[in-house]
């Protein structure tokens, strides 16, 4: 299975979860943009670096000549983080985890959290922020988890129906819909649990370190 991170331009994750993604095989770093500059504070090598480049500083475009590929699109039809997913869709990687995705623009956030609902036939990406971890998810899921970890789910349209087994709070067949019905800060009650999404796509909100010594 194929995987990278992608790096944006927003709050910065820290080096030390980087790393541990790439223990679990997000071993290709793609920068979207101004991602390059936390880039280079952290001391990483990106393989890639995409974007229109107006958020990029001109001391990184000058550190990394010559050391990553650089990509150049003028379009601003799409963002630099949708430009970087076209790209890493197209080299056929099969996760991504992005990274900095979210932070103090709230139009950024939310932007890039509709980003992973419309690659999701295309690509699985989930999303890093500070201690948690966002993954969309279809169909059947037999999770691996920690008892008493925090659990959320969140679906998108009013046909979404969830089963669960395995948290406090059982979802029996129930419609969730964002507007209508979340499943906020359930808890797992044993060290596997059982998701099943029906009719549609639900991200699934969880502590990061233990989604990390899960997998």
């Amino acid at each position: 299975m194929k995987k990278c991170i992608i790096l944006a331009n927003g709050e910065a994750p820290l080096k030390s979860a980087l790393n541990k993604l790439k223990k679990l095989g997000y071993a290709d770093l793609y920068c979207a943009d101004g991602g390059a500059n936390s880039a280079k504070k952290m001391g990483l090598m990106p393989d890639y670096i995409i974007g229109d480049l107006d958020s990029i500083d001109l001391d990184t475009v000058k550190f990394y000549d010559g050391k990553s590929q650089l990509i150049h699109y003028t379009r601003q039809s799409d963002t630099d983080v949708e430009k970087t997913l076209k790209f890493v869709v197209r080299k056929k990687y099969d996760e991504a985890v992005l990274t900095a995705g979210t932070g103090d623009r709230l139009d950024h956030s939310l932007t890039n959290l509709s980003l992973v609902y419309k690659y999701f036939n295309k690509i699985k990406v989930s999303v890093l922020h500070q201690s948690s971890i966002l993954t969309p998810i279809s169909g059947q899921n037999i999770i691996k988890t920690t008892q008493g970890e925090p659990i959320s789910i969140l679906g998108f349209t009013s046909d979404t129906i969830v089963t669960s087994q395995g948290l406090k709070y059982q979802l029996m067949g129930t419609k969730v819909c964002f507007g209508i019905m979340d499943s906020q800060s359930n808890e797992a009650v044993s060290s596997q649990i059982y998701v099943n999404v029906e009719n549609g796509i639900a991200f699934l909100i969880r502590d990061f370190k233990t989604w990390f010594e899960n997998k």
